[in-house]
C-alpha cells in the first residue's frame, strides 16, 4: 500500500494528483523550482523538496534530483504527472531502482513507444492501421502535403507541414534542431499529412492480471500550433463499426507492449472514415478528465491501485452523457499565440452542477516564463453533447479572469461556431477560422457600455471631479460634460466616452444612461430599453468589467496622446520574455532580408515563436544572440525599409 507520494511535476496535474491522493488517504510530496517556490501545487502538498534552478533542464527534468527528494522527504511511490519525466524510460527505471513505487506503465512499455517510428513498427506487427512514411530525400510533388515529426516528441514540438517541395529541406532543418533542442532527439520523420482529419484518441487502462480496458473515444481535433485546445468525449459522429475498429486497435497495441496502467493510443481519422495510427502516450493525458465524467471514475485513483497491485473489475462501468473540456491559456491567439506572463489578479469560474475546474492558479498568483502558459482547464458534463457544450461555452463566458490576456473569448466563440456545433470538428479548424474567431466586431455596442461603466465607477471613485456624493449617489445638480478615454485590451482599440450629470440625478451619454454606479458595480440603461448589470475591479491604470454577455479589460489613457511615445521604425522587439534560441544562416548588421524573413527565434513557455522582418531591407542593428534572456520590449534588431533613405 502506497503512503506518502512524490509528483514529479507541477501545477495543474500536481494539484489534480494531490485531490485524489487526499481521498484516499495518501500522504503528498511536491517538487518545485525556484520559480515555483509559491505556486499552488507547493501549498497544496503536506510536504515540498526544492530543485534548486528555474529552467526546466535544471529542476523538473532532473530525474536525479527528483528521486534524491522522492527519498529525503521519505516517500515511497513516485507519479509523474504529464510532461516533463512523465515518457522517460530511464526516471522510470531509476524510481524503480530507488526501491520506490512507480505510478506508470512498465520500462519496457515506455521504452518501445517512446520512438514513434518504432511505436509505428510494432503496431504493424499487431494489425494496426497506419500511414506509410515517406522518405523525405525520395519525396516529390505527389507526396504532398507532407506532416514532419520529432520521433521522440510531442506537444507539437518538432512539428511541421510542407506544402511545396522546395520548402522540404529548410523545414526538415528547422524541425530537426527545435526536436534536438526540445527532446535532445533531433531524429524527424515524414508521413501524408491528412487534410481536415479528426485526431481521435481512446483511454486505455490496464492491471498486471491480463485485464485491458478501452474507456471509450475522445475528439481532440481543435488544436492550435498541434496542442489541444478543446477536446471532448465520446469523439461526435462515430458509426458503431469504427467505434469498435478504434478500441480493438487501442487494445491490440496495449497487449503488444504489455502495458500497465493509464494511457492513451491516438488516431487520426481521415474524412472518408479511415482511421490511423498516429502514437501512444504512455502516460495520463491532460485530457482525461472527460473520460472521467463520462465513466464516472477517477484515473488516478485507478493508477494508484494498478501500482499497488490490485486488478481492475473484468468490465468497466458503462459511459453516461458528454463531456466537454477547453484549456484555458495565458495567450494571445490574435498575435500568433504569444504566451502572457504577469499577475493573474483574479481566477473565478463559476461552480455549478456539471462544470468541474482543474487548476495549478489562484487570484494573485504569478505567472512566469519557464513553463507552459496552460493557467487551468474548464469541463462540463451534461446528458447530451448540446448541453454540455452550451454550459462550458457560458461558464467560460461568465468567468472572472484578470491579469495577463487569455484565450478565454477564443473558447467561447469556438465552442459556439456552426462546424463545432454540429459535430464538425477536425485539425484544420483554426487553420480556416482563426482569423474570423479572434476579429473585434463591428459593432461594439456592449463594449461601449462597458466602457462607460468604468468612467462610471471613476467618477463613483472621485465624486469631487463631476459633482456626485462620497457614497455614489448624484446629485440633483448639472454638472459640465466629462471625458474618459480608454484603450481596450488586448485589441487596442481606443474610446472616448463623454458624459455628463442631470437634474433627475441620473448620468446621461450618447446611447446610454447610468442608473446606479458604484467603484465595484455599475447598472447601465441602453436607449433600447435594456439594462446591463457590470462588476468592476481596478487595478492601477486598468479596469475590468465583467457583464452578463462578456468580460472587457481597459486601460485609462491621458486625455491627449504623448507624441513622443513612438518606436522606431524597423525596430524588432520581444513579444514577451524568453531566450533567444537561434538566428537566421548568416544574419549580421549589413546583411539584405526580406519582408516577412524569420530572423530570431525566441523561446518562451516551452514554446519557439518567430521574429519576422517587418520589411524588405538592410539589418542595420543586431542586438540579439542565442542563449539571450530578453524580457517583453527589448529590442532585438533593426532593419531599415529598402524604400527609406539612409540614415545620414
Amino acid at each position: 500500500m502506497i503512503s506518502t507520494l512524490l509528483v514529479a511535476n507541477r501545477g495543474e496535474i500536481a494539484c489534480r494528483i494531490f485531490r485524489t491522493c487526499r481521498a484516499l488517504g495518501i500522504a503528498t510530496v511536491a517538487v518545485y523550482s525556484d520559480a515555483d517556490a509559491d505556486a499552488l501545487h507547493v501549498r497544496e502538498a503536506d510536504t515540498a523538496v526544492r530543485l534548486p534552478g528555474a529552467a526546466p533542464a535544471d529542476t523538473y527534468l532532473r530525474g536525479d534530483l527528483v528521486v534524491r527528494a522522492a527519498r529525503t522527504a521519505g516517500a515511497d511511490a513516485v507519479h509523474p504527472g504529464y510532461g516533463f519525466l512523465s515518457e522517460n524510460a530511464g526516471f522510470a527505471r531509476a524510481v524503480q531502482d530507488a526501491g520506490l513505487v512507480w505510478v506508470g506503465p512498465p520500462v519496457k512499455a515506455i521504452e518501445m513507444m517512446a520512438s514513434k517510428t518504432r511505436a509505428k513498427e510494432l503496431m504493424a506487427a499487431a494489425g494496426v492501421p497506419l500511414l506509410a512514411p515517406v522518405d523525405p530525400a525520395q519525396a516529390t510533388a505527389d507526396d504532398l502535403p507532407l506532416l514532419l515529426k520529432a520521433a521522440a516528441g510531442g506537444g507539437g514540438r518538432g512539428m511541421r507541414v510542407v506544402r511545396e517541395l522546395a520548402a522540404l529541406s529548410g523545414e526538415m532543418a528547422a524541425a530537426t534542431a527545435e526536436a534536438a533542442s526540445a527532446f535532445g532527439d533531433g531524429e524527424v520523420f515524414a508521413e501524408p499529412y491528412v487534410e481536415r482529419g479528426r485526431h481521435v484518441e481512446v483511454q486505455i487502462m490496464a492491471d498486471a492480471h491480463g485485464t485491458v480496458w478501452a474507456l471509450g473515444t475522445r475528439d481532440c481535433s481543435l488544436q492550435r500550433r498541434h496542442q489541444k485546445v478543446i477536446e471532448e468525449a465520446p469523439a461526435p459522429g462515430l458509426d458503431d463499426a469504427l467505434r469498435t475498429r478504434l478500441h480493438d486497435a487501442a487494445t491490440a497495441a496495449a497487449r503488444a507492449v504489455g502495458y500497465r496502467g493509464a494511457g492513451t493510443v491516438e488516431f487520426l481519422v481521415a474524412a472518408d472514415g479511415r482511421p490511423y495510427f498516429l502514437e501512444m502516450n504512455t502516460r495520463l493525458q491532460v485530457e482525461h478528465p472527460v473520460t472521467e465524467a463520462v465513466f464516472g471514475l477517477d484515473l488516478v485513483a485507478l493508477q494508484l491501485s494498478v501500482a499497488e497491485g490490485e486488478p481492475l473489475p473484468a468490465t468497466p462501468p458503462d459511459p453516461h452523457g458528454h463531456a466537454v473540456e477547453a484549456r484555458l491559456y495565458a495567450e494571445d491567439p490574435a498575435r500568433d499565440w504569444q504566451p502572457q506572463t504577469g499577475a493573474l489578479l483574479t481566477l473565478d469560474v463559476p461552480d455549478e452542477p456539471g462544470l468541474r475546474l482543474d487548476t495549478g492558479y489562484t487570484g494573485g498568483d504569478t505567472i512566469g516564463i519557464h513553463y507552459d502558459p496552460m493557467l487551468a482547464k474548464v469541463i462540463a458534463h451534461a446528458p447530451t453533447r448540446a448541453q454540455a457544450v452550451r454550459l462550458l461555452a457560458r461558464a467560460l463566458e461568465r468567468a472572472r479572469i484578470h491579469g495577463p490576456v487569455t484565450n478565454r473569448e477564443l473558447l467561447v466563440r469556438s465552442l459556439r461556431h456552426p462546424d463545432f456545433t454540429d459535430a464538425r470538428p477536425d485539425t484544420g479548424f483554426y487553420d480556416r477560422h482563426l482569423d474570423a474567431l479572434t476579429r473585434t466586431p463591428d459593432d461594439n455596442a456592449d463594449r461601449h457600455l462597458a466602457a462607460l461603466a468604468a468612467a462610471a465607477a471613476h467618477a463613483a471613485r472621485h465624486p469631487d471631479a463631476i459633482g456626485t456624493s462620497r457614497f455614489g449617489g448624484w446629485r440633483n445638480l448639472p454638472s459640465q460634460p466629462q471625458t474618459r478615454r480608454y484603450r481596450s485590451e488586448p485589441d487596442g482599440a481606443e474610446h472616448e466616452i463623454t458624459y455628463r450629470t442631470t437634474r433627475s440625478g441620473a448620468i446621461d451619454a450618447p446611447g446610454a444612461r447610468i442608473l446606479t454606479a458604484t467603484p465595484g458595480h455599475v447598472t447601465v440603461e441602453a436607449d433600447d430599453g435594456v439594462t446591463h448589470r457590470f462588476r468592476l475591479t481596478t487595478h492601477h491604470d486598468r479596469v475590468h468589467v465583467d457583464g452578463a454577455t462578456g468580460s472587457y479589460t481597459f486601460t485609462a489613457l491621458p486625455r491627449f496622446t504623448d507624441p513622443t511615445e513612438r518606436t522606431e521604425p524597423g525596430s524588432l522587439l520581444a513579444p514577451m520574455p524568453g531566450t533567444v534560441v537561434r538566428l537566421a544562416d548568416g544574419l549580421a548588421p549589413g546583411a539584405a532580408v526580406r519582408a516577412g524573413q524569420p530572423l530570431i527565434w525566441l523561446e518562451a513557455m516551452k514554446m519557439e515563436h518567430r521574429i519576422l522582418a517587418p520589411a524588405t531591407g538592410t539589418l542595420t542593428a543586431l542586438h540579439a544572440a542565442p542563449g539571450l534572456q530578453v524580457e517583453v520590449g527589448a529590442l532585438l534588431a533593426v532593419v531599415q525599409d529598402a524604400q527609406e533613405e539612409p540614415t545620414p
